[in-house]
């Protein structure tokens, strides 16, 4: 061998062991063995008198050390929860987690979360880590989110026994979407009338509560007839049978029946029906999802309206009619397929703090003055007149009644002729049912006395 690689020779460590070196007398050179890979390349160099170059270390695409935080997304990736999800779900978190895969752990050394094991994560590292989004604290929660996946991951691998994100709070202030005001939508109707796609997309917008997917995809098939009973009286509605695109992936999405009002029923009656979905484009063919974003921005534009008015915003308009009208929460969540008490309560905290302030000081105003704290009207009354309690008079005789409305067949088109409510009692057959206990079509009843209520 010493013949074949000249200066090549072996000697035997303090430990016993063979090791081999090229040595002159101006150096001395370790050596692999000459049975080992790199023998060769490394006489030659020892020869030369250079150093061996070292072949350079590449990261494969996806490869991650065991017990990382990388290792615990790909194993997320193909969880049977994840692939529930839907496209635009994977690629939000997609997107999130790795964003927070790629961040430095500490600002001025190389090391990324992505090779980071996650039994060595510990509270106060995930508050540093939100405190840096502080600018924008909604992406803060969604990255909040990301990791907690990778954290469970973890805990199903037993790669780490406890969460150390469980006690981590962070709930940034939520205003949500913006209602549209009705200047805004006055000015948009506007400007685009009955038969228009923007009159229609708005309607189904407004009328419907949709979200964007489920405005692009509702079908005329859908529209269907539902009979339910109320008091006691089986009535027939029109409306749209939906099931919401939210989650259909995941959960098979939520079904819904939605009533088509005298509103939304105008818009119906002058669209477009040459193809299968209710809202279609010049050519007949129905919008994607995504570019109705744009075109609500455009049409808001043609219209002279103020950027920030979205089709969402629409649906939450919808919602604070509902509130406004003192509907429960309950009836809240089934018109808007809300799933959550606390996402339904969004739309009515509001009209429910105003109108009960109102009424709050209207009762310090009846002590201290003795009369009630009466607002500015304006404009011309809405909705159903108030029903009057029976007051004893000075001759003993009953008090009047003010007769109802009967909003069901309003809302369901009997009552399309005039869309202002006219109080009852002005027209003469009205005050003959007044007489005789019929009011606005319901069953009749008796007329009581002051002196039968005790």
């Amino acid at each position: 061998m010493t013949d074949k690689y000249p200066g090549l020779s072996s000697y035997t460590d303090r430990h016993g062991k063979v090791r081999w070196r090229y040595r002159t007398k101006e150096r001395v050179v370790s050596l692999p063995a000459p049975n080992q890979a790199g023998f060769k390349e490394a006489y030659q160099a020892a020869v030369e008198g250079r150093k061996v170059l070292k072949a350079p270390v590449v990261r494969m695409p996806g490869a991650a050390l065991p017990g990382t935080f990388g290792a615990a997304f790909q194993r997320l990736k193909i969880s049977v929860k994840w692939l529930a999800l839907d496209e635009a779900s994977k690629r939000k978190n997609t997107q999130l987690i790795e964003e927070f895969l790629e961040l430095r752990v500490v600002a001025d050394h190389p090391l990324i979360w992505r090779d980071v094991a996650v039994k060595n994560l510990r509270r106060i590292h995930i508050e540093e880590l939100l405190g840096r989004f502080i600018a924008t604290p909604h992406k803060a929660k969604h990255l909040l989110v990301g990791i907690r996946k990778l954290v469970y991951v973890a805990l199903r691998q037993d790669w780490i026994e406890i969460d150390p994100t469980a006690a981590v709070e962070w709930r940034p202030a939520y205003a949500g979407w913006k209602a549209w005001s009705r200047e805004a939508m006055a000015q948009f109707e506007n400007r685009w009338q009955l038969g228009t796609a923007a009159r229609t997309c708005y309607g189904l917008a407004l009328w419907l509560g949709n979200r964007r997917g489920d405005v692009a995809g509702l079908r005329w098939d859908q529209r269907v007839t539902r009979r339910v009973f109320i008091d006691g009286v089986e009535r027939h509605f029109d409306g749209f049978d939906i099931v919401q695109g939210k989650n259909k992936g995941r959960t098979g999405g939520k079904r819904l029946f939605v009533p088509i009002t005298p509103m939304l029923s105008e818009i119906l009656d002058a669209a477009d029906r040459r193809g299968e979905t209710v809202l279609v484009n010049g050519y007949g063919e129905p919008f994607s999802a995504k570019s109705l974003t744009g075109m609500m921005a455009h049409w808001c534009k043609l219209a002279g309206l103020p950027k920030g008015l979205t089709l969402h915003g629409l649906r939450k308009s919808l919602g604070v009619y509902l509130a406004e009208a003192e509907a429960s929460t309950r009836q809240l969540m089934d018109v808007l397929g809300h799933d959550d008490i606390d996402h339904a309560e969004l739309y009515s905290r509001e009209a429910s703090q105003v109108r009960l302030a109102v009424q709050g000081m209207d009762r310090v105003v009846r002590l201290v003055t003795r009369k009630p704290m009466l607002g500015e009207p304006i404009g011309e009354p809405r909705g159903e007149p108030p029903s009057k309690a029976l007051i004893n008079n000075d001759n003993g005789g009953p008090g009047g009644c003010a007769g109802t409305v009967d909003f069901i067949g309003f809302l369901v088109g009997q009552n399309q002729k005039s869309s202002r409510i006219a109080p009852y009692g002005s027209a003469p057959k009205q005050r003959t049912l007044h007489k005789m206990g019929l009011h606005a079509g319901l069953s009749p009843r008796p007329l009581w006395r002051a002196s039968n209520l005790g």
